[in-house]
């Protein structure tokens, strides 16, 4: 494993904290209750407090909340890119790896056009991205080769994107099933974060593996000789 690889596994992981860590702060600082059913995860990063779409918004940490989206997905495109060794070679790894960095540049459209700036560019440029592309990398990595970090988490991918895609038309066509749109809609998004986190720790896991197996050849090559 190479240090670029353990570089983006750590990127990826962080990025997934500091998201949920600063939509958790960002959650608290509302004066009205922020609730997870009836509010959009856009609800945090509009930069103006009023009635929209039905729902009283007023997130006074904005800001800090539409940073988080635009760092995550730097760090999204940047795991993609450093933990290319980590990756199986192949068609299906390529388009996969496309569809998960046009994830990333979709967190950041989001961050960077909040919903009541230009409610265009963050629906169509940010969460549809996010939505369809996220989950759909997500399907498709089910399809991955195995023998690499990355593939060991292939039926995680695939579980968390047929439900991803499933919940994606449910909340476009406004069923929350009991959840609430905005509940849908977390199970729409947070695949991808939630499979991004547990493949960074199966790619460090896996370059430890890997230094205590060159570790054991050298002891047992010792050994030998003497």
């Amino acid at each position: 494993m190479t240090t670029s690889a353990r570089l983006g596994a750590i990127g990826w992981i962080a990025g997934v904290v500091q998201f949920f860590a600063v939509m958790v702060i960002v959650e608290l600082a509302w004066e009205s209750p922020y609730s997870w059913a009836d509010n959009n995860i856009s609800d945090l990063g509009n930069v103006t407090c009023g009635e929209f779409g039905g729902r009283s918004v007023c997130s006074p940490l904005h800001d800090l909340m539409n940073v988080s989206f635009v760092l995550g997905g730097v760090l999204i495109v940047g795991g993609v890119l450093l933990t290319s060794t980590a990756w199986p070679r192949g068609a299906v790894a390529i388009i996969t790896r496309l569809l998960l960095a046009a994830t990333g540049f979709g967190w950041a459209v989001a961050g960077l056009w909040p919903a009541d700036v230009n409610e265009d560019m963050h629906v169509l440029g940010g969460a549809v991205i996010i939505f369809l592309c996220g989950n759909a990398a997500l399907l498709l990595a089910g399809f991955l080769r195995t023998g690499t970090p990355i593939s060991r988490t292939r039926w995680y991918a695939a579980g968390f994107g047929a439900l991803g895609l499933a919940a994606m038309v449910l909340h476009f066509g406004g069923h929350g099933l009991g959840l609430g749109t905005g509940g849908m809609e977390r199970v729409t998004a947070y695949g991808v974060p939630l499979w991004l986190l547990l493949t960074g720790v199966f790619v460090l896991r896996s370059g430890g593996d890997e230094v205590g197996e060159v570790r054991q050849r050298r002891t047992g090559l010792h050994s030998a000789r003497h």
